[in-house]
């Protein structure tokens, strides 16, 4: 009985440190874009809200905001910020999205469409925690490439 009773301890003290670890991250939370503050290029989509939310030893992430055309937009990714591919749900433009955490304030990302790279980034997370930016390089289905630098303000 003992043994059983140290086992189960000991198991739910590894689920409590993979959610707090999970919990602590600096992307959890809901993000408004600042536009004021975003260099947004005029024709391109643009991420207006962004909710990551922590699922045990992953986070989820759904992106609302509007595309190209101005029409609402919306997708979700599912994955852990281990650099590794995780499928995105809703987005034309994408199919998988890796996000590789290099710091408690430094983030990398990668999003594939058809096995092709076709946006990079990184996610800083200011001092206290309010501020996120999100800089990139993509290229669209054409090849046109572009840069961004979106700030959002944590809700």
């Amino acid at each position: 009985m003992r043994t059983r009773t140290a086992v189960l301890s000991l198991l739910l003290c590894f689920v409590a440190v993979a959610a707090c670890a999970a919990a602590e991250d600096a992307n959890v939370g809901t993000w408004k874009l600042n536009e004021a503050k975003s260099k947004l290029s005029t024709a391109s989509a643009k991420n207006t809200t962004v909710v990551y939310t922590a699922e045990g030893d992953k986070l989820h992430c759904v992106v609302d905001g509007v595309d190209a055309n101005g029409k609402p937009a919306h997708n979700e990714w599912t994955g852990k910020a281990d650099g590794k591919d995780y499928p995105v749900t809703g987005d034309p433009t994408s199919e998988t999205r890796s996000l590789k955490k290099v710091n408690d304030h430094l983030y990398t990302l990668a999003v594939k469409k058809e096995g092709k790279v076709t946006t990079t980034g990184r996610v800083a997370f200011s001092a206290d925690g309010k501020t996120r930016t999100l800089t990139g390089n993509a290229t669209d289905a054409s090849g046109k490439k572009t840069s961004y630098t979106w700030v959002y303000e944590k809700q």
